[in-house]
C-alpha cells in the first residue's frame, strides 16, 4: 500500500490506490485523461505520473457534478472522495487501480487546457519535431514517464553501489581550460578577461586524474559532459556519463568493480539478473569472431577464419586469394542454422548488403543437405572441401554457410553487418542483456586528416608494459591498457589504466605531434602535478544515457532524456540556440562574423 503524502493538496497519487484503500477518504490531483457521461453519471479517468484512477461523479454531489460537467481532456483537477470497490464485472485488469474507484464529493478545477496538438492519451507515432516542440505534453505520456522513472532508479542504484564500495562523489568544474583533443569544444567567453575563453568539459578526465594525485583514491560522479559534434540516435551535444577513477588498481580491478556496480544497479532498478563475470575479448578476437569491436553477443552467429582450408584447396578458385603474397587476403564465414532453404533472392539481398560494406561480389553461400550440395559455391567446392568447411563452421544438415573474402578489414565489416541482419530477419537474436569487455586496442592510429598519429582512446592511456619499448621503434604495433564495455552491440563505456609516469606521458605527447612547448601549454598543469607523487590509477566512463536507453528497450537516447536536442542540435521547445542581445556580445567582447 502506498504511504499517504504529507502536506500539499493531495493525500495519494492517482495510480497508487489499491483494494486495501477501500473506505479511505482521499484527495487526488492530476490531469483528465478521459471524460465519459453515461446515463447522467460522469466518469473521469484522472492521471498523474503514477498512473490512472477512475473517478465517479454522481448528480447528488451537485457542486462536484457541475464542476465535472465542464472539464475536458488535460484539465487539471483536484478530487476529494471515498475509495470504493468497482462493481463486479466493471473491473479493469489493465490498470493497477482497476479494482477501485473514487466516488467524488468535491471536484475543483485547478487549470483549464486547450486542445493538445497530438493525443496525450494514445501511444501512437507522432512526428518527433512536434513532440519536442511540446515536450511538456510528450512527457505526460506513460512511456516517457516510465523511462524517466527508470533513469532515476538506475542513477540512485549506481550511487548506492559506489557508496557501499567506499567511493566519493566529487563535483568537477563546468568551466575549464581548452585542451583540444577529439571532438570540438563548446566555447564560453570570459567577460572579465577579454579574448580568453573557458570551454565546457567533454569529460572530467584530467580532473579525475588529479584527484588521484590528491589522494582521493576512489572517485565517481554522474556528470554532464558536452561535445560539439554531429549527432546520431545515440549522441547529444550534452550528455550524462558515470565517471569513475581508482588509484592502486589494474585493469582487472576496474572491470570487476564496474561489473559489480552495474549488475547491482540493473537488478535494483529493473529486477533483471545479469551474469558476471562479463566475457572478455581482445580487440583482434572481436574483429575476427564478430566483425566489429562492439559485438552483440545475443546473436549466436560466430565468424570463423577458413583461409587455411582454402589454401589447401577447399574452394579452388579462391586459393590464390590467400596464398598469393601480393594479395594477402582472407576467407571467413559463419553458418546460419536451418537456413539451407534460403531463396536465391534472399542470398542476393545479403550480397547487396555485403556490397554496401565494400565487399562487392565477394560473398557466397554453401549448404550440405540430404539431396546434395547447394548454394552459389555448390559447383566450386570438392565434397571433401564442403565437409571440412562444414566441420570448421559447425554447420549441420540444413544449415547454410555464408563466406566472404578479401582484405581482413572489409571482410570483417561485411560479415559483421550480415550476421546481425540475418539474425534479426530469422529471429535468432536472444533476449536479455549481454555485456562483454573488449581489451587490448591499438594505442595509436594514423590520422589521414591531420597527417599524424592520433590516440585511439585518449592521450592519457598507458601502453601495455611489455610493449612500451616499441613506442620508439614501431608505435603502431603498441597495444593499450584500454577496455571498452559493450552491451547488446552498443558501446556503453570505455576506460583504461592511465599513464602515471611523467616521462612516458611526454613521449606519448611527442608521438601525437605535440612538441614540448605545445604539451606544456595544453597540459602543463597535469605534468606539474605528476612531479609530486602520482599513484598508478585507472578508470572508466559509462554512457549513462545509452545504458538507460538499452535497459528501457528504446532505440534512441532522446527517449530517455527529459529535454533532448534534435539531430541539428536545436531545442524546438525553447528555440535554442538563438541570437542574443547585442549588449551581451559587447560585454563578452565578441563581434559576430557572418558565415561566407
Amino acid at each position: 500500500m502506498e504511504k499517504p503524502m504529507r502536506g500539499g493538496m493531495r493525500t495519494h497519487f492517482c495510480g497508487g490506490l489499491r483494494s486495501q484503500d477501500v473506505g479511505r477518504r482521499v484527495r487526488v490531483a492530476g490531469w483528465v485523461h478521459r471524460r465519459r457521461d453515461l446515463g447522467g453519471v460522469i466518469f473521469l479517468d484522472l492521471r498523474d505520473r503514477e498512473g490512472l484512477v477512475q473517478v465517479v461523479v454522481q448528480p447528488q454531489a451537485q457542486a462536484a457534478y457541475a464542476a465535472a460537467d465542464g472539464v475536458r481532456q488535460e484539465y487539471v483537477v483536484l478530487v476529494e472522495g471515498e475509495v470504493r470497490p468497482r462493481r463486479p464485472g466493471t473491473e479493469n485488469p489493465r490498470l493497477a487501480t482497476g479494482t477501485v474507484e473514487i466516488h467524488a464529493e468535491a471536484v475543483t478545477v485547478l487549470a483549464s487546457s486547450g486542445t493538445p496538438p497530438f493525443p496525450v492519451t494514445e501511444e501512437r507515432p507522432v512526428d518527433e519535431t512536434l513532440r519536442l516542440r511540446y515536450r511538456y505534453l510528450d512527457l505526460r505520456r506513460p512511456a516517457l514517464i516510465a523511462n524517466l522513472r527508470l533513469r532515476h532508479r538506475v542513477a540512485m542504484a549506481i550511487r548506492r553501489a559506489f557508496d557501499a564500495r567506499g567511493f566519493l562523489e566529487v563535483e568537477t568544474p563546468m568551466l575549464i581550460k581548452s585542451t583540444p583533443e577529439g571532438a570540438r569544444d563548446f566555447l564560453v567567453p570570459s567577460r572579465l578577461q577579454p579574448g580568453r575563453f573557458y570551454v565546457l568539459p567533454q569529460s572530467p578526465q584530467l580532473f579525475k586524474q588529479i584527484l588521484m594525485v590528491a589522494g582521493l583514491d576512489r572517485y565517481f560522479q554522474i556528470v554532464r559532459c558536452f561535445r560539439d559534434e554531429d549527432l546520431r540516435a545515440d549522441r547529444q551535444p550534452e550528455f550524462t556519463q558515470v565517471d569513475v577513477e581508482m588509484a592502486f588498481v589494474d585493469e582487472a580491478a576496474v572491470m570487476q568493480t564496474t561489473e559489480e556496480v552495474l549488475t547491482e544497479a540493473i537488478a535494483d532498478s529493473t529486477g533483471t539478473r545479469v551474469d558476471r563475470p562479463f566475457p572478455r575479448l581482445t580487440f583482434e578476437d572481436a574483429l575476427l569472431r564478430y566483425g566489429t569491436d562492439k559485438p552483440d553477443l545475443r546473436v549466436p552467429l560466430v565468424i570463423q577464419d577458413v583461409s587455411d582450408l582454402v589454401a589447401e584447396g577447399a574452394i579452388p578458385f579462391l586459393k590464390s586469394s590467400v596464398t598469393d603474397p601480393g594479395v594477402g587476403g582472407v576467407v571467413r564465414g559463419f553458418h546460419v542454422p536451418g537456413a539451407a532453404s534460403a531463396s536465391r533472392k534472399q542470398v542476393d539481398e545479403w550480397r547487396a548488403l555485403a556490397r554496401g560494406e565494400g565487399a562487392a561480389d565477394r560473398l557466397a553461400s554453401l549448404a550440405v543437405t540430404s539431396s546434395g550440395v547447394k548454394g552459389t559455391l555448390a559447383k566450386q567446392v570438392t565434397p571433401d572441401g564442403a565437409a571440412r568447411l562444414s566441420a570448421r563452421l559447425g554447420a549441420g544438415a540444413n544449415d547454410l554457410m555464408v563466406f566472404c573474402w578479401g582484405d581482413a578489414q572489409t571482410t570483417a565489416r561485411a560479415l559483421g553487418r550480415l550476421r546481425l541482419e540475418i539474425a534479426r530477419a530469422r529471429g535468432l537474436v536472444e533476449q536479455g542483456f549481454r555485456f562483454c569487455w573488449v581489451t587490448e586496442f591499438p594505442l595509436l592510429e594514423p590520422s589521414e586528416e591531420e597527417g599524424r598519429l592520433a590516440a585511439v582512446h585518449h592521450p592519457f592511456t598507458a601502453p601495455l608494459e611489455a610493449e612500451r619499448a616499441m613506442l620508439a621503434s614501431d608505435p603502431l604495433r603498441v597495444r593499450a591498457r584500454a577496455y571498452d564495455l559493450v552491451l547488446n552491440g552498443v558501446e556503453v563505456g570505455g576506460g583504461s589504466i592511465r599513464i602515471s609516469d611523467r616521462d612516458l606521458q611526454r613521449q606519448v605527447f611527442s608521438l601525437l605531434g605535440l612538441g614540448e612547448e605545445e604539451a606544456e601549454r595544453r597540459f602543463g598543469f597535469l605534468l606539474e602535478a605528476f612531479r609530486y607523487g602520482v599513484p598508478p590509477h585507472g578508470g572508466i566512463a559509462l554512457g549513462f544515457d545509452r545504458l538507460v536507453m538499452l535497459l528501457a528497450g528504446e532505440e534512441s537516447i532522446r527517449e530517455v532524456i527529459a529535454f533532448p536536442k534534435t539531430t541539428t542540435g536545436s531545442d524546438p521547445m525553447t528555440g535554442a540556440p538563438s541570437p542574443v542581445d547585442p549588449r551581451q556580445l559587447r560585454e563578452a567582447h565578441i563581434r559576430l562574423v557572418e558565415p561566407s
